[in-house]
């Protein structure tokens, strides 16, 4: 479900450990499901379906609105099967446009109609997605508990999904109250997957942010290994950099500047290259 995601500012780079690493270590305390669903229901009032749908039809077209429009008032009036069937529609169409924050309520509301573990898991992707690089950190922390509540309910379903258990362990560690628990989970999935790709980059990040450059590299090398992408050798070369491996990081640095979109980013890693040939 999810795309490959892509570093878009360099100021993001730049605050790397302090921004997107530290979320997992902020406000460690309780981190009990019941708090989780009393902190995702506070958060339904302020966000839903409507209002995420209206701040993402700001950056889309006219007609694809006008689409979205139609199948919604179709939703308004229809129950049941049928109303899933049409919400379904509705998830397919914000899909098209890589808006992801709709989908999750839409596949959450699928799931309170008709409780399927495949709806509760696409909406805690779909959320995670959302969440995932999202500036307003407000409606990111709201999005963020909803995923938790999702994976929460799909593993109530299958308990041994490792899907479910990777999104859940990543949703914990990036904005739970209990972060341990989700680095916990990560590790009982990898245990049982090795090759997990998400697991293992979850579990990558927070080496890096806990300073354990060495566990960091294993990690990367083993998402790179399976699915490489410009973050990872980022982040991998970044180890290296950290434990004085400079060959190894302007390796991996230049794989990343291969396979980047943004020229921010190259022009970042060009100059990172250039102080580690020195």
């Amino acid at each position: 479900m999810l795309n490959t995601k892509q570093i878009v500012v360099i100021v993001f780079i730049v605050v790397l450990m302090g921004v997107l690493l530290a979320r997992p270590i902020k406000g460690l305390v309780d981190g009990e499901k019941e708090t989780a669903a009393a902190s995702s229901n506070s958060t339904e009032s302020r966000y839903n379906l409507k209002n995420v749908s209206d701040i993402a039809k700001q950056s889309i077209n006219t007609s694809l609105v006008q689409d979205i429009a139609e199948i919604e008032a179709k939703v308004e009036g229809a129950e049941g099967e049928v109303k899933v069937a049409l919400l379904q529609e509705l998830a397919n169409k914000w899909d098209d446009v890589a808006k992801d924050a709709p989908q999750g309520f839409i596949y959450t509301e699928m799931a309170k109609i008709t409780p399927k573990f495949d709806y509760w898991l696409k909406a805690g992707d779909a959320y995670r997605a959302a969440y995932t690089n999202l500036q307003d950190t407000t409606m990111a922390s709201a999005l963020n508990q909803l995923a938790i509540q999702s994976y929460e309910e799909a593993l109530e379903l299958d308990a041994s999904n490792l899907s479910a258990k990777t999104g859940l362990g990543a949703a914990l560690v990036t904005g739970s109250n209990n972060p341990m628990a989700g680095i916990a989970l990560l590790q009982e999935v990898v245990k049982t997957e090795p090759k997990n790709i998400e697991a293992n980059r979850t579990l990558g990040l927070f080496s890096l942010q806990s300073q354990q450059y060495d566990k960091a590299i294993e990690r990367f090398k083993t998402v790179v290994e399976m699915k490489p992408d410009a973050e990872s050798y980022f982040y991998l070369a970044t180890g290296y950099e950290k434990i004085g491996l400079r060959t190894e990081a302007i390796t991996a640095f230049q794989k990343s500047k291969e396979m980047a979109a943004d020229p921010t980013l190259s022009q970042y890693i060009d100059r990172q290259i250039e102080a580690l040939s020195k």
